[in-house]
């Protein structure tokens, strides 16, 4: 009788063994990139993927794309007159080259990612700035041919609101047509790079979008080589979602590609400036967890449902854990935006999100 009651103790504990490690591993192993019938991509900083393993794990688990936080920007690539600095950029296509990722790059034209001796110099010269402009944009699309896939050539050329240009050193010394210029330059380099023009709150801004919208029937109408427009859906819990839905739709109208391309979602909010933070929520609780797994859910069936699959160029979360977001330190705030907890734990955001990509 004891020898029986060792044995069935035995088995039982072998069975809760069994039974814990089944509920702690869960049983799909698939990352979101393999539950996606288009690119899922996260956006990246060179130094912290090859510093951070557990960072460099979930990329190459759930991304078969990615886009450089900084690296690729202006002040990064040109720091100083006639001084290029390809170090950053050249990572990144041997990391994206090696892991079989597709390479966005972000950005070619972006008045923040301006370094100060161009305002300097441009803002006395418009004729060196329109040159350096060429140049620039030559060189380095140029530089990466064949190996980064597309390239945000123009980023935030609208004014945070409405649907007027943004009055930048670009704009006031080269007018508009410094958009159509640069978009050229960049198929001159390169012909078969897709070509995105860049904003945000296009899905909750009619006025701004109905502006973007009309410079893309006039960009289109010159037969100036623009394949893409790119979202970058920085949304508020509060946005609804049928006018997320009716912005997706007339985005898609264009016939271009269409990018969510710098995805994520506060609880809190803010006025589109740095420090511009309003605390609504001191803590996040399980259910608002579960409201953001929801709307990111919604998210991911409004792309698939309402963009044509030959426009879909995928969706990019831009930062992906709480704690490497910039929403906190550029607005002044605690929030909890992402997909992935601070601890890098997959939230019900993340299990959201991939349900809305194959449901």
């Amino acid at each position: 009788m004891q020898k029986a009651a060792q044995t069935y103790s035995t088995l039982l504990f072998l069975c809760l063994t069994l039974f814990t490690a089944c509920v702690s591993e869960p049983a799909d192993e698939k990352g979101l990139k393999d539950v996606s019938s288009f690119p899922v991509g996260g956006a990246v900083e060179i130094r912290q993927v090859m510093q951070d393993s557990a960072l460099r794990d979930i990329i190459l688990k759930n991304f078969n794309s990615i886009t450089a936080t900084s690296d690729m920007k202006m002040y990064a690539i040109a720091p100083r007159d006639s001084v290029y600095n390809w170090d950053k950029a050249d990572s990144l296509v041997d990391f994206s080259q090696k892991n079989d990722l597709r390479l966005f790059g972000h950005t070619l034209v972006w008045h923040s990612g301006t370094p100060r001796w161009v305002f300097q110099k441009g803002a006395e010269d418009s004729l060196w700035l329109g040159n350096f402009l060429k140049t620039y944009i030559e060189d380095y699309v140029g530089r990466y041919k064949g190996k980064v896939a597309a390239w945000d050539v123009v980023n935030e050329g609208f004014d945070t609101q409405g649907g007027e240009y943004r009055e930048t050193l670009w704009y006031n010394k080269l007018g508009k047509k410094y958009i159509a210029n640069a978009f050229r330059y960049a198929h001159d380099a390169d012909p078969d790079a897709d070509l995105f023009y860049n904003d945000f709150n296009l899905e909750r801004d009619t006025a701004k979008l109905n502006g973007v919208l009309k410079m893309i029937e006039e960009l289109k109408a010159d037969n100036v080589p623009i394949t893409g427009l790119g979202v970058q859906m920085h949304l508020r819990m509060d946005i609804p979602d049928s006018l997320i839905r009716e912005s997706v739709r007339k985005m898609a109208a264009t016939g271009l590609k269409i990018h969510f391309s710098e995805l994520d979602i506060i609880f809190n909010k803010h006025d589109d400036t740095r420090g511009g933070g309003e605390q609504l929520y001191s803590r996040v609780t399980p259910e608002m967890l579960e409201e953001q797994g929801q709307k990111y859910e919604t998210v991911a069936k409004i792309y698939r449902e309402e963009v044509p699959a030959e426009q879909q160029f995928g969706i990019t979360f831009w930062d992906f854990t709480d704690r490497d977001t910039w929403i906190n330190p550029f607005f002044s705030l605690k929030d909890w935006p992402t997909i992935y907890n601070s601890k890098l734990e997959p939230k019900p955001a993340y299990y959201g999100f991939r349900k809305g990509l194959s449901d």
